[in-house]
C-alpha cells in the first residue's frame, strides 16, 4: 500500500469512528437521558459515556487532521480552496477545526467546569441545551461527509 491509499484509509477510518460516535452520541445516547431511561443520575451516565469515548474522539480528530493535510499537500490541493465548487473542502477544515475546538478546549477547560453547576440547577435545560449542541456539530458533519464524498467523486454544483 503506498502512501496516499494508507493516508486515504486512516482518514476514513478516522471520520467514521469520530463523526459515527458523535452520530449515536447525539441520537440515542443523549436522547435517552433526557428521557430519563438511563436511570435517574443522567450527570454520572453523561460522563461515563463520555469518559469513555472522549480519547477516542481526540485521536480520531487527531488522525484525520494529520491525514487531510497530508493528502492536501501530496496532492497539492491548495487551489481548491480559491473555489467555491471546492466548498466541502471549506467545509472539512470548518468541521474539523470546530469539533477539534470542542474536543481539546471547551469540553476540558469550559464544559467540565459549568455543567456540572447547570445540571444541578437545571438539569432539564442542560441536556437540552447539550442535545441540540450535539444535533448542530452532527448536522453540520452530516453535511460536510455527504459533500466531501460527493465532491471527492466528481459531483458539483
Amino acid at each position: 500500500m503506498d502512501d496516499v491509499a494508507l493516508a486515504r484509509a486512516l482518514h476514513v477510518l478516522g471520520v467514521v469512528i469520530w463523526i459515527g460516535g458523535a452520530s449515536m452520541a447525539t441520537t440515542v445516547i443523549l436522547q435517552a437521558l433526557r428521557r430519563g431511561d438511563l436511570g435517574d443520575n443522567r450527570l454520572a451516565v453523561f460522563e461515563a459515556v463520555e469518559h469513555r469515548f472522549m480519547w477516542q474522539a481526540r485521536i480520531a480528530v487527531l488522525v484525520v487532521g494529520v491525514t487531510g493535510l497530508y493528502m492536501t499537500w501530496r496532492f497539492d490541493l491548495w487551489e481548491r480552496f480559491h473555489s467555491l465548487s471546492f466548498w466541502w473542502m471549506h467545509a472539512m477544515v470548518g468541521v474539523w477545526l470546530l469539533f477539534a475546538f470542542v474536543l481539546f478546549v471547551g469540553e476540558p477547560f469550559i464544559l467540565k467546569r459549568h455543567f456540572h453547576r447547570w445540571v444541578q440547577t437545571d438539569p432539564d435545560l442542560a441536556f437540552l441545551w447539550l442535545h441540540r449542541a450535539h444535533w448542530l456539530l452532527v448536522g453540520l458533519a452530516w453535511i460536510t461527509v455527504l459533500g466531501a464524498v460527493a465532491g471527492s467523486h466528481g459531483w458539483s454544483f
